[in-house]
């Protein structure tokens, strides 16, 4: 991935006021020739998002939380893989999701709650939930949609305030989310950048070059006000200060999260694209994503 000059090396001088910590240049392939984040030793803060996203954007570092889930698996183990990574701008995030769609939601059956004849529930239901329980999917809907519209509505606030509320809610309680939070800073221009910068292999079950997911989340920035606030193994979670307002916003925006993460629908109750929509995206200020 092309990048600017990485301030890590010379973190000591930066004049950052920072908790103990360390930095992380291991990757799938062994040690990167330099260090791809620096995460703190103990709990996020309240105060760390907000202080460091001031302080470190001046020298070209960006804040994020990193969690060790529920299988206490913190950076140095995340699989990083930077050297299969591209950059984010080299790729079109309508081209990207509409493969994704092509890819997944054509896989996919129509109706989740289909049953034969007799009256019970069909293998494919069967694969949508243990009792069937499943309703509307992407497959069927026919070709790709499109990127959504920007939401009618003006942002209430500014995008980095809503992200750092995000941050507080999560540190206020920090062992409690997710296994533990901790905070971590990255070397990117913009928080979309942050799961390329550091070769992120979280979705790997579903794109080996996460540069391709981080160009649907620039997008993502441009239309949601959107920022990636916490990072784990495989999990993600965005802060969004222009969520959707109608259920018809809602809707389309679906559609490209199933795209992005088909596992969030096809894996988590009700399996539904519609029910998704208005559970999930329509004015929700934080998006979580998860790949198996």
């Amino acid at each position: 991935m092309a990048t600017l000059p990485n301030p890590l090396p010379s973190l000591a001088s930066s004049g950052l006021d920072l908790p103990p910590g360390s930095l992380v240049d291991a990757t799938l392939d062994g040690p990167w020739h330099e260090p791809l984040l620096w995460y703190a030793d103990g709990p996020a803060t309240p105060r760390d998002w907000p202080d460091l996203r001031a302080a470190g954007r001046r020298v070209g570092l960006l804040p994020v939380l990193v969690t060790g889930g529920s299988r206490d698996q913190w950076p140095e183990d995340w699989d990083l893989c930077p050297d299969d990574t591209s950059y984010p701008g080299d790729h079109d995030a309508d081209e990207v999701l509409a493969g994704y769609w092509t890819a997944y939601a054509d896989d996919e059956p129509g109706e989740g709650t289909a049953a034969d004849e007799t009256g019970e529930a069909s293998g494919e239901d069967e694969k949508n939930g243990e009792d069937g329980e499943g309703g509307e999917q992407p497959g069927g809907a026919g070709s790709w949609p499109g990127l959504a519209p920007v939401p009618a509505r003006e942002a209430p606030e500014d995008p980095d305030a809503v992200a750092a509320g995000l941050a507080g809610v999560i540190a206020a309680d920090a062992d409690a989310w997710l296994g533990g939070a901790r905070i971590a800073l990255v070397p990117a221009r913009r928080s979309a950048d942050i799961p390329a910068a550091i070769g992120w292999s979280g979705p790997m079950n579903h794109e080996n070059d996460v540069a391709r997911l981080c160009a649907v989340l620039r997008s993502w920035e441009d239309r949601y006000d959107a920022r990636v606030v916490v990072l784990g193994f495989d999990t993600m979670i965005v802060s969004v200060g222009r969520p959707p307002g109608t259920i018809e916003e809602a809707r389309a925006l679906a559609a490209e999260h199933y795209a992005f993460c088909p596992d969030n629908i096809d894996q988590s109750p009700p399996y539904d694209l519609d029910a998704y929509a208005e559970k999930a995206v329509l004015n929700q200020e934080a998006w979580s994503f998860w790949w198996d």
